[in-house]
């Protein structure tokens, strides 16, 4: 008596940062039978030259603010002189020694990644990959290109090949004095001076956390303020911080050129002004790296910037096609892209799946202080795109706050009008990134602010002011 088995759904991943990793452990729990492709290691550019060490390097800024500013709270640093009297020390930063360590962090964080995935039974191919028609990768398995390959059929393809930054040609990085983000950490000591070109997320994070660390940072800003895009009174507080700590901004500004002199950089902007430093970070946004990888061949739409185009289960224009992460069209966040690839293997194998909203998606810019958002802004509400009503409550009237010596950062609450269910959120403050997670949490399932103020926050706390925002909001029956 012959028996058949049903053969094992076959998935192919080709990159394997957030997107790709999350893509292939849901498949592999899932019983498929599970291939990723990756070329640098498991994690991708997000974990080894992104977002792992950026966010390392920012935490490491956090720490020299918390020692400068421990004075404002009674805390005072001494050393004996030679004399037997007290001389204040100064807050020095071995960038080496801190470079190190966050590379070290992201390696350990990609080591992890990938033994998670052995685990779990998904095979590892490293190499470059690109589609072969809509039903195949092939991956070029030797460091020369085009000796050694391997073919992965599969029945389902999830792209995750992520983006890199953009390079312009008056200011080609050189890896020494013009750096992209992913060049920083190879430096060995602060820069005296810093020119940032570009300020928004990138820019704006890395702009903060050198001047935390004894830069002298100039942020050159093509637009009225920074972080454009943004909430305008988040922004506002942030240049402000910026100004305030020493940085100088330089608003309404482009850069034309940027080269490299015998000890430094020399910025020329398209007014004729030149800004002279020691070193330059080109922080001009990304481009998909889906050029050459048979997208077109496979007949997958892209946009013009060649990002893929994907539907809210991030399917591609070809059915068994889906793409996640800074490659497609979606919001360029590490938990979109982990969201993406969970949601395109569920969908793909038949499993539950709720299409992503992502409206619902809570971001955040690691400045000093962060600032989060989620849900509706308040630009959408004040042009009649969404009804909602606006409270801002300042974070200096927060009992917590003044304990902490914290003086700029605000809550504010976006409510429908009538109803009262919470549309959205913006909180600027120290760990903005974890007070988001409660209007999160409202937004996605449609609390309104009456529930949201009945909760029990601790007293004292930061989180206190969200309730006490939401509060104000009371929705008179």
């Amino acid at each position: 008596m012959a028996y058949e088995f049903e053969r094992k759904q076959r998935i192919a991943v080709l990159g394997g940062g957030p997107g790709g990793y999350e893509a292939a452990l849901a498949g592999a729990q899932l019983g498929a039978d599970v291939t990723l492709v990756e070329r640098s290691g498991v994690g991708g550019s997000a974990v080894i030259t992104d977002v792992v060490p950026s966010k390392s390097l920012i935490a490491t800024a956090e720490a020299t603010n918390a020692l400068a500013e421990a004075a404002d709270l009674g805390v005072q640093f001494f050393s004996r002189g030679e004399t037997g009297k007290p001389v204040r020390p100064e807050i020095a930063v071995n960038l080496a020694a801190v470079n190190k360590r966050l590379m070290g962090l992201a390696r350990q964080q990609s080591e992890d990644m990938r033994a998670e995935l052995v685990r779990a039974g998904v095979r590892i191919v490293t190499g470059e990959g690109r589609l072969d028609g809509s039903s195949a990768i092939i991956v070029s398995t030797s460091k020369e290109a085009g000796t050694d390959f391997d073919r992965v059929e599969a029945d389902t393809i999830v792209v995750a090949v992520g983006a890199r930054p953009r390079v312009l040609p008056s200011a080609v990085p050189d890896g020494e004095r013009i750096l992209t983000w992913t060049q920083l950490y190879d430096l060995q000591t602060v820069p005296s001076h810093l020119i940032v070109v570009g300020s928004g997320v990138t820019g704006a994070e890395f702009a903060s956390a050198y001047t935390a660390l004894g830069s002298k940072v100039t942020l050159i800003s093509s637009r009225d303020q920074v972080l454009p895009g943004e909430d305008v009174d988040a922004a506002r507080v942030i240049e402000n911080v910026f100004k305030r700590n020493g940085m100088q901004v330089l608003s309404k500004s482009r850069a034309e050129s940027v080269v490299r002199t015998e000890d430094g950089v020399v910025a020329t902007l398209t007014d004729g002004r030149t800004i002279e430093g020691s070193h330059c970070l080109m922080a001009v946004g990304s481009v998909p790296n889906t050029a050459g990888i048979g997208l077109e061949e496979a007949g997958v739409q892209v946009t013009n910037s060649g990002n893929i185009r994907v539907n809210r289960v991030a399917r591609t224009s070809i059915p068994n096609i889906y793409a996640a992460g800074d490659c497609s069209d979606s919001l360029p966040l590490a938990s979109v892209a982990s969201m993406q690839g969970r949601t395109a293997v569920f969908h793909a194998m038949g499993d539950a799946v709720n299409p992503i909203e992502l409206r619902n998606v809570s971001s955040n810019i690691f400045t000093q202080p962060e600032i989060a958002t989620v849900g509706w802004s308040q630009k959408q509400i004040e042009e009649g795109i969404a009804q909602g009503d606006i409270y801002k409550l300042p974070l200096k009237s927060n009992p917590r706050a003044k304990m902490l010596g914290i003086r700029d950062g605000f809550v504010k609450l976006f409510a429908r009008t009538g109803s009262g269910t919470v549309i959205g959120g913006v909180i600027v403050a120290p760990r903005a990134s974890e007070l988001i997670f409660p209007l999160a949490l409202a937004v996605e399932q449609r609390l309104t602010v009456d529930q949201v103020a009945r909760a029990f926050t601790v007293y004292p706390s930061l989180s206190g002011s969200i309730t006490d925002a939401a509060r104000a909001m009371h929705i008179v029956l």
